[in-house]
This record gives C-alpha cells, structure tokens and sequence, in this order.
C-alpha cells in the first residue's frame, strides 16, 4: 500500500469526490493524524494522511509535495 501526506484531508476528498476517485471508507480522524483509503483505478489501495502536530512540522524527516 502506498501512504501519501495531504495538507488538507477534507479539501482533499472533496477534490477526489468531484474527480470521481473511488473512496474507500470515511475520514479516520484520531487526535494526532488523520487517515483515509482510496482506490486506484488498477485497484490498488492508497492511504492518505494528514498529520495534525507541530510534531510532524518540526521534524528533521524529508518531506514531498505533490499537486
């Protein structure tokens, strides 16, 4: 399973909503991050994840974004 950070998980969704991406369960939202699953279009499951800490901001780890 792929896992990719967002910095925005409930704009997100609704981006992947109006582009028709298959939404596998509903936002997991826990006190330090947020998690939800989509499907690919060969079926594949792919985690996102916003975190939700000064924790992961101040952190030394690489970070990418994609648009």
């Amino acid at each position: 399973m792929l896992n990719f950070h967002v910095d925005n998980m409930d704009d997100f969704k609704n981006q992947l909503i109006e582009s028709k991406v298959k939404i596998m369960d509903e936002i997991e939202s826990y006190g330090y991050d947020k998690f939800l699953h989509i499907e690919d279009h060969e079926g594949d499951k792919i985690e996102l994840w916003e975190a939700n800490g000064k924790e992961f901001e101040d952190s030394k780890d690489p970070k990418m974004a994609m648009k």
